[in-house]
């Protein structure tokens, strides 16, 4: 199958960040590690023309596409499909728990300029332990850049760059994995950067048992907030106490000198369980 020649008849539009995907290995693949079974519900968010679609439906009891370009969507209905809803909407300003009874498998192609609030979106934020859109959720299948894949899958031992308060947001709620990287010739039209496909499994259970996640979340906006400095300083300009700093990482047996990115996110956690039992 051309997907090249079907893509290339459609005009996309560069302030969507539209990159269809024209691969057929690469498709097939998202297909295969999706694994779908008769009775799932997928969730597909920027469909564009349906070359994944089309593929989904074939084995999904239902497909929902969620698509803003109502270009996109007229070649979306031309498929025909008794068991493909088409949802009209900013995916962002979705409520996904409402779409359906079942839980859902989600896959997403997404504009990458708005991978992170997707993730926040689809996760929610570490402290929102109920987030009933992340309840509603089994797995998800994500194309992003290779760089932002690296940071979502990283831990303290990667390059700095790579691990942070992504690595955080990904991880806290789901087991990620890389699986496969996409090179850019796979879309038309071709981005700029190479890509890859993560595999997010939701957890029933944050990744840490915490008494206050709140406070967690504080600690580590604070600590990754400048890179070039250690964590005492950055916990310090975040407000946090200068003696509350020195003796819960005392307490810890952490350096004052490391960085935020040479912990995990166990060590950031107990830091932070350290923080709020010494005083604020």
């Amino acid at each position: 199958m051309n997907y090249f020649e079907r893509a290339k008849f459609f005009r996309t539009k560069k302030r969507l960040g539209q990159n269809f995907l024209i691969n057929g290995e690469v498709i097939s693949d998202i297909i295969e590690k999706a694994d779908i079974q008769p009775d799932d519900v997928i969730l597909e968010i920027g469909p564009g023309v349906g070359f994944v679609t089309e593929q989904l439906i074939k084995y999904a009891k239902k497909v929902i596409a969620v698509e803003l370009d109502e270009e996109a969507i007229k070649e979306l209905e031309k498929l025909n499909a008794p068991n493909l809803e088409i949802i009209h909407k900013d995916i962002l300003k979705t409520d996904i728990s409402s779409l359906c009874d079942e839980k859902i498998k989600v896959v997403a192609n997404i504009p990458y300029y708005i991978t992170t609030p997707i993730i926040a979106h689809l996760l929610g934020e570490i402290d929102d332990l109920a987030n009933k859109n992340r309840n509603k959720i089994k797995d998800i299948i994500l194309m992003v850049q290779e760089e932002v894949a690296l940071r979502m899958t990283a831990d303290e031992n990667s390059p700095s760059k790579q691990y942070g308060l992504l690595t955080i947001l990904s991880q806290f709620w789901a087991d990620t994995e890389i699986f496969r990287l996409v090179g850019r010739k796979s879309f038309y039209p071709a981005p700029k950067v190479n890509s890859a496909l993560v595999k997010l499994v939701v957890r029933e259970k944050p990744l840490l048992e915490l008494s206050d996640y709140a406070h967690f979340r504080k600690t580590i906006k604070a600590a990754f907030s400048q890179r070039r400095k250690n964590i005492k300083n950055c916990l310090l300009s975040g407000g946090f106490l200068k003696e509350n700093i020195q003796k819960s990482m005392q307490n810890l047996g952490l350096d004052e000198n490391v960085r935020a990115e040479k912990l995990s996110i166990e060590m950031l956690g107990k830091l932070s369980e350290e923080l709020l039992k010494n005083g604020k």
